[in-house]
């Protein structure tokens, strides 16, 4: 009876101290959403604010798939199944909150590399291409451009299609990825891009669909599993970014995608003058005779991540002409080597990988 009364005097207590909690909430949140709407000059730390916003609406999506967690626990007969049911919904919370506070990070970090405030982007159509003729010799986009690349177990096809989208009045050109292992698809996406009159490439937005093989199924078709990792411009808030440059710099930070929470692929330019030989770093797990056939002193190199992953980069390595000839994953040593193409002569020199 005591250890009630306790309970209920506590309970009494954080009750008569809701109104106060209520009001101090408020207050912050009106200082939050004051600073995101501020106008441009004093918007300082605008970006800053947003990677807060954005750990606020992870730490309330982790809580919410705790307690759907819980209630999935709660159906299981066995006192011994639920209760290591719910041990494992509350490791995922910890993990989660510790992933929720790791994003945070990165995105404060991400702000102080790029210098930013407010990320909006002009995107306006009269400033963007209607036709797709190979603009940018870095990130070659015409119909019928192809490449192929393999990624351990795994093949991954690129093709440009003949196929447009408008979006925010903008025309976009198609380019499809498919990711297949053993001939199954397991990825299967549509890209959208579009080239602005001075030869920057932006990307505006995919469709994705994930796969997965389920032992037993007859026929073992591929699965879709869920659509994440799509967005367009314009739809709910997404914006556009820059997949490349027409005139690249080293040292460069930017945005390739922002849909915040789902999107956020950011790059740096580490190189604009990559050759074999030059730099023991860059070359690691590069394959030389690869590098050789492309790369004349004016192959790029760009290091993407995402502070929704944190930690994780790769390095891609483009060559004028050519696009995109490798992927390299600096802390497994992993590869996405280009094997064939067909948007210049020397796609029939490649070597094996």
């Amino acid at each position: 009876m005591p250890r009630r009364n306790q309970e209920t005097a506590s309970e009494a207590s954080w009750t008569e101290a809701r109104p106060a909690r209520q009001i101090l909430g408020a207050l912050v949140m009106t200082l939050v959403v004051s600073t995101l709407l501020a106008p441009p000059a004093q918007a300082v730390g605008v970006c800053l604010n947003i990677a807060n916003v954005a750990f606020k609406a992870c730490q309330s999506e982790i809580a919410d798939d705790f307690w759907t967690a819980a209630g999935v626990c709660a159906n299981n007969e066995d006192a011994d199944a639920r209760a290591d049911c719910l041990d494992d919904a509350r490791s995922e919370l910890g993990e989660g909150r510790d992933l929720c506070s790791e994003q945070r990070d990165a995105r404060r970090e991400l702000c102080r590399d790029l210098d930013e405030n407010r990320y909006d982007p002009d995107f306006d159509p009269a400033d963007f291409a209607t036709e797709f003729t190979n603009q940018n010799p870095y990130f070659p986009l015409a119909p019928g451009n192809t490449w192929e690349f393999i990624e351990g177990e795994e093949t991954i096809t690129v093709e440009v299609l003949d196929a447009y989208k408008s979006i925010e009045g903008v025309t976009a050109i198609v380019v499809h990825d498919l990711v297949e292992e053993d001939g199954k698809a397991i990825e299967d996406t549509n890209d959208w891009y579009t080239v602005a009159t001075n030869g920057d490439v932006y990307y505006v937005g995919e469709s994705v669909q994930n796969f997965e093989l389920f032992d037993g199924d007859d026929p073992d078709d591929p699965e879709l599993v869920d659509v994440d990792g799509s967005w367009k411009t314009g739809r709910d808030g997404a914006k556009p970014g820059i997949q490349m440059f027409a005139s690249p710099a080293a040292g460069t930070f930017y945005r390739q995608e922002i849909a915040l929470g789902d999107a956020e692929d950011s790059a740096e330019i580490l190189a604009t003058d990559y050759s074999y030989g030059e730099d023991a770093e860059l070359d690691a797990f590069v394959p030389q005779e690869l590098a050789e056939l492309l790369c004349d002193g004016d192959c790029l190199v760009i290091r993407e991540f995402t502070p929704i992953e944190p930690g994780a980069e790769g390095l891609k390595y483009y060559a004028p002409g050519v696009g995109q000839f490798l992927e390299v994953k600096p802390d497994s040593g992993d590869t996405s080597v280009l094997v064939s193409c067909n948007v210049d002569p020397r796609c029939a020199m490649l070597p094996e990988p």
